[in-house]
């Protein structure tokens, strides 16, 4: 089972690094799969994902706080409610086809905007104090 996971990490990797480019891909959602397939198959890529500096704050922020960053979320539901616009109007899909799809998308966008924007103020505190307590006292005073 390992390797199937191992597989499946790195296939959700790709489409999330594809998503970088193209807007009507998700990144995040396949990095999040991406870290749960690696955490059952190779601690080490795992880790490397989970602290990797472009992939890893969003990941951390999630699995911490259950964090979406406002930006993230005004361009997913920005492009879900473009995708459902466009499939209205230009998709020959049955109608209950089509509002089976705009269901799906609106649950996806509820949860979306049901997420915080930033991690609570506690949070955010302690990550301060933190920072400040590892920093180096300043030796020229």
């Amino acid at each position: 089972m390992k390797v199937l996971y191992f597989i499946l990490g790195w296939l959700f990797f790709i489409l999330g690094v594809i998503g970088i480019f193209l807007p009507v891909m998700p990144t995040t959602p396949f990095m999040l799969l991406a870290l749960w397939a690696f955490a059952r198959s190779s601690k080490r890529f795992h880790d490397w994902l989970y602290h990797h500096p472009l992939f890893g704050p969003p990941l951390q922020k999630w699995n911490e706080h259950r964090v979406i960053p406002l930006v993230a979320k005004i361009f997913s539901v920005s492009f879900m409610t473009i995708s459902v616009v466009v499939m209205s109007i230009f998709s020959p899909l049955n109608i209950w086809l089509k509002l089976g799809i705009a269901s799906i998308m609106a649950y996806g966008a509820w949860f979306i905007l049901s997420k915080p924007s930033h991690p609570p103020k506690a949070a955010k505190s302690a990550v301060i104090e933190q920072t400040t307590a590892d920093s180096p006292a300043d030796s020229s005073k």
